[in-house]
């Protein structure tokens, strides 16, 4: 890493202002901070001095999704060879499907990070690490088979419209990631619904075996088909057809532990997603007009984005709640809207990222009451505080 620094050092007049390639600093600048921790550090004065800055926060984030990412690349290669009758060894599996996500995560990676670096420039910024989370978070909430021009173009939407606009990292009203998902629901729904869709490009070319079926729990239970549900164990590990970040909950818990520890992701949130679900799934379990209605409120927690989407989208620090009351209300709003969604319209199996989304629009007007209320409070307080010492 030495030999790297001194190499930096010597290259980077050359990018500083008058040298030959000035009008590329913003992007040696990215590539520097990526590297390596910046040397500034406060020398007089008030300042704030926390170590987590927001190249160790995305650090964090990556880290934390491993193990879904893992998993799922195990996973997808799982689902393929069941489908074709053949029992894989667990390296067998992990390659296959590794291999099948590493070219979603390169466009993904290649495509944001060339408008982030080409939006830098333009308006001679500091190229930010924020898009180093969305780009690994896109292609774990896609379909494994999405043709990579339609992925290209979801990235595109999402950073361009969801994010550059607004003024960049730290700017945007909506989470990025969710806005390429509901770029490809929206644009082209036959890639996000159905029963097939997460393993007919897999299989390609192949004999399927008999029983096999490619249909997630969701589209299960949209279609009302309940009793051909898998058990929640199976759901719970994460032996299932769907995105690949998305299947194992245990999984999706370990990054949650991670993040929570860290104090990257917010546990109030985390808590309130699941507890709003929880309240929701009750009130449907007492009404019970259908099937769907009467499925236990545990098994929404194991079955799409729910978990996913409570862990790594809607504690996003920047399109969620930041006061503390107001956390507990984005999370909870969001587990009922999510369950809501599901199970009231058929049409629309996934209602997490919906409500995700929904909720970045109004986050700003929650944390508005819950800082008005303090306000209130504390200048009744403030008045009570005065009549008793003029009495």
């Amino acid at each position: 890493m030495n030999s790297l620094r001194k190499k930096l050092d010597k290259l980077k007049p050359h990018f500083s202002k008058g040298g030959r390639f000035e009008k590329l600093q913003s992007v040696f600048d990215g590539f520097e901070a990526f590297m390596f921790v910046s040397d500034k550090v406060t020398f007089k004065g008030s300042h704030i001095r926390d170590p987590l800055d927001l190249k160790r926060t995305m650090t964090v984030v990556i880290i934390a999704l491993l193990p879904a990412l893992l998993f799922g690349s195990y996973n997808t290669g799982l689902q393929h060879f069941r489908s074709v009758g053949i029992d894989p060894s667990l390296f067998q599996a992990f390659w296959f499907g590794f291999l099948r996500i590493l070219p979603l995560i390169i466009v993904s990676y290649v495509v944001g990070l060339g408008i982030e670096f080409i939006a830098a420039q333009i308006r001679g910024h500091e190229i930010n690490e924020g898009y180093l989370v969305t780009g690994l978070l896109i292609p774990l909430i896609m379909p494994i088979d999405i043709p990579l021009w339609m992925l290209a173009l979801a990235v595109a939407f999402s950073v361009i419209l969801g994010k550059e606009v607004f003024g960049g990292t730290g700017m945007n009203i909506f989470n990025p990631a969710l806005l390429a998902r509901a770029f490809v629901f929206f644009s082209y729904p036959a890639w996000m619904t159905g029963d097939n869709v997460w393993t007919e490009g897999l299989t390609a070319g192949k004999n399927i075996v008999d029983g096999f079926s490619g249909a997630t729990p969701l589209s299960l239970c949209a279609a009302g088909e309940i009793t051909k549900l898998p058990s929640f164990m199976q759901m719970f590990l994460g032996f299932i057809p769907g995105s690949v970040g998305e299947t194992s909950t245990v999984a999706i818990l370990i990054g949650a532990v991670i993040l929570i520890i860290t104090g990257v992701g917010s546990w109030k949130i985390i808590a309130g997603v699941f507890a709003g679900g929880m309240g929701m799934g009750l009130l449907l379990n007492a009404v019970s007009l259908n099937a769907y209605m009467e499925l236990p409120f545990y098994y929404h927690f194991v079955m799409g984005g729910f978990a996913f989407g409570a862990v790594f989208m809607a504690t996003d620090p920047v399109s969620g709640s930041q006061t503390e009351k107001g956390k507990w209300i984005y999370g909870i709003l969001i587990g009922v809207l999510s369950i809501l969604i599901r199970v009231l319209n058929p049409a629309y199996p996934e209602g997490v990222m919906l409500a995700i989304l929904l909720m970045n629009l109004f986050a700003p007007l929650i944390d508005y009451f819950v800082v008005q209320s303090n306000i209130k409070k504390r200048l009744k307080r403030a008045k009570v505080a005065l009549k008793t010492s003029v009495k």
